[in-house]
């Protein structure tokens, strides 16, 4: 019975670790969405810029924090990516 006890605490500690939380949609979302714009911006010859680099950053960052279920962290850095993205398409 013992033993019973300890699996099914253990079942539901796992659960808990397996489910997505909240905001992981919208960080998946945010972060595609980034990169997509990274790689027109990279298209169109813009990867050479200080803004662009930046947004590399930020972007890791973001894949960073997705990896430690840290969603909220992973929306912001890919919204402070897509600014850098859009300075450096209009040369900043």
């Amino acid at each position: 019975m013992k033993n019973l006890g300890i699996l099914l605490l253990g079942s539901l500690i796992l659960a808990g670790c397996a489910s997505p939380g909240p905001g992981k949609a919208d960080c998946d979302s945010q972060v595609s969405t980034a990169w997509q714009a990274l790689d027109m911006a990279k298209a169109e010859g813009m990867a050479g810029g200080v803004s662009y680099s930046q947004a590399v950053v930020f972007l890791t960052a973001a894949k960073a924090d997705k990896s430690m279920s840290s969603y909220g962290g992973c929306t912001d850095s890919a919204k402070k990516a897509r600014f850098y993205i859009s300075e450096s398409r209009a040369g900043r």
